[in-house]
């Protein structure tokens, strides 16, 4: 099926009122294109996977909505014009103009699988479900990682960052805290690891569903992870639900702008000799994570990298 594709170009001051108005008229899933920095809000509801920095806000947004072949796009257009015109009597919307085109239909949830593949983590294997195991493969140990529409595959070096230092602090005993869990996937890894218990945080209810499915794949039992949705930063539900002096491995894989708030949280988390890893720091942001982890009162005893990326694993004392 074919879809009729129309983009409107207005200014990112006008894109929510555009939006709200396109509502109005029956327009819902308004997909947006602006160079609009992350506020510290939108920091914290983000994954790693992403490049910290994007290009200059140059105040132009492109609104694109889908209307089927079928659909009475004239009718509809004319509305959208009509509506566009009034807001202009009290609104600068830029140009408003609406360029149209058409696109194949897809599936938009799982049509990233084509960009996703199998891949090692040192000894690690990494692998979606759509994918077999190799015969020579069977030996190592596999995680099976459907990411959905949760950020975290393993592929970025933040993670695989912190899969190698959770290889060298997990115990047959340990309690594990994953902020920002995503995927699972270093939850995964401390259990298949041998950890005893771990537990996620997220912001994203897809990271729900995702968990679990993925648990599911890798076989983990019932009971070995659960996952808190919530900010853990300063939702106090959450970080009752928690526990305190609670957990002996904190893992935090986040941007360096949510790490400074997070650390003299998860302290009151962590048992005295508890282990904090962090990644998601660009290498410029190195020392101002480390001297976030000092002024908590945490002692850094590793800083390791890859590429431009960097991981600071401090103690509890």
């Amino acid at each position: 099926m074919r879809w009729n594709k129309f983009t409107i170009k207005t200014r990112t001051e006008a894109e929510n009122i555009v939006i709200a108005t396109l509502s109005e008229i029956g327009i819902e899933g308004v997909e947006i294109e602006d160079k609009v920095p992350l506020s510290e809000d939108d920091k914290r509801q983000m994954f790693v996977d992403i490049l910290p920095d994007g290009p200059a806000d140059d105040g132009i947004a492109y609104l694109t909505f889908y209307l089927e072949e079928d659909a009475d796009t004239e009718t509809i257009l004319a509305n959208v014009r009509k509506e566009l015109e009034d807001l202009r009597m009290f609104l600068d919307i830029g140009e408003g103009t609406i360029a149209a085109s058409q696109t194949e239909d897809k599936d938009w949830i799982n049509n990233w699988k084509e960009f996703f593949h199998q891949f090692y983590v040192d000894d690690i294997l990494i692998i979606p479900s759509w994918e077999q195991v190799k015969e020579e493969d069977q030996d190592k140990m596999i995680i099976h990682i459907d990411p959905g529409t949760a950020f975290g595959t393993g592929m970025h070096e933040t993670t695989q960052l912190c899969l190698r230092q959770i290889k060298k602090y997990v115990t047959s005993q340990t309690e594990l805290l994953d902020v920002g869990t995503g995927s699972g996937i270093l939850s995964i890894a401390a259990l298949k690891l041998g950890a005893k218990h771990a537990l996620g945080t997220d912001l994203d209810p897809c990271a729900i569903s995702a968990v679990r499915e993925n648990l599911e794949a890798n076989e983990i039992p019932d009971g070995s992870m659960q996952v808190l949705l919530g900010n853990i930063i300063d939702d106090q539900k959450v970080q009752d639900a928690a526990g305190y002096e609670k957990y002996d491995i904190v893992v935090a894989n986040i941007l360096a702008e949510v790490l400074l708030p997070l650390t003299p949280v998860v302290v009151n988390h962590l048992k005295a000799g508890g282990i904090y890893i962090t990644s998601g720091i660009i290498d410029e942001k190195e020392t101002v994570v480390v001297e976030a982890v000092k002024k908590a009162g945490l002692e850094v005893i590793e800083v390791t990298r890859q590429n431009d990326w960097v991981s600071v694993t401090a103690r509890k004392l």
